[in-house]
């Protein structure tokens, strides 16, 4: 499944980050409140279950979440949307995993990953601003399944049309979440009109 998260204020935010002249710390800003924005629509299937609450009245009869959500940022770029989305789910559980190109073969490699216990029983969902060509997500992907896990989600801001096809194509049973579907990917590979490097723009690297 592929979701557009069409909100007039995911828009405005987005168009913050996308100017050039948005600095370190308001492109951060912008980037954690757009993460809980989209959080709120990613969330809207989580699976409940029963629970007897005691209130000041009586017994409710109410739900709470069946299953812990964990949060896998592809490093370094997707550590900008985790506080964003567990300021509404703080239980959250995060693991992280961080990918680079080999440069000889140009194939995504995994150079780091630490995952909470028990993916299989949890909802994951994996974070990176940027959906440009889809292969580091694609690789990212295959290795949190490595691990075990069933329910993923990715969630990225900005994706490109090559990167959608891509996860599609790779793995049609991942759901995929932007905030924006840009136009193309350029020569180098960067997402047009896009908003540049994410992992620069939030860290203050070039």
């Amino acid at each position: 499944m592929f979701t557009l998260l069409n909100h007039p204020l995911i828009t405005h935010k987005l168009a913050i980050m996308r100017d050039e002249k948005t600095g370190t710390k308001d492109f951060s800003q912008q980037l954690d409140e757009i993460a809980g924005l989209m959080a709120y629509e990613i969330s809207r299937d989580l699976p409940l279950k029963e629970k007897d609450v005691k209130t000041p009245m009586g017994i409710c009869h109410t739900y709470e979440l069946a299953k812990e959500v964990v949060l896998v940022p592809i490093l370094r770029a997707g550590m900008g949307m985790v506080s964003g989305i567990r300021n509404l789910i703080p239980t959250a559980k995060v693991g992280f995993i961080g990918m680079y190109r080999n440069e000889e073969t140009l194939e995504p490699v995994e150079y780091f990953a630490k995952f909470p216990k028990n993916l299989d029983e949890a909802v994951v969902m994996v974070l990176d601003p940027m959906l440009a060509t889809g292969g580091s997500a694609s690789a990212a992907l295959t290795k949190i399944k490595e691990r075990g896990a069933k329910q993923i989600k990715l969630v990225c801001l900005v994706g490109a049309p090559e990167g959608v096809k891509r996860i599609q194509e790779d793995h049609p049973d991942v759901d995929i979440y932007l905030a924006a579907l840009d136009e193309k990917l350029n020569e180098i590979g960067y997402i047009v009109p896009g908003l540049g490097d994410a992992g620069d723009r939030i860290f203050g690297t070039k």
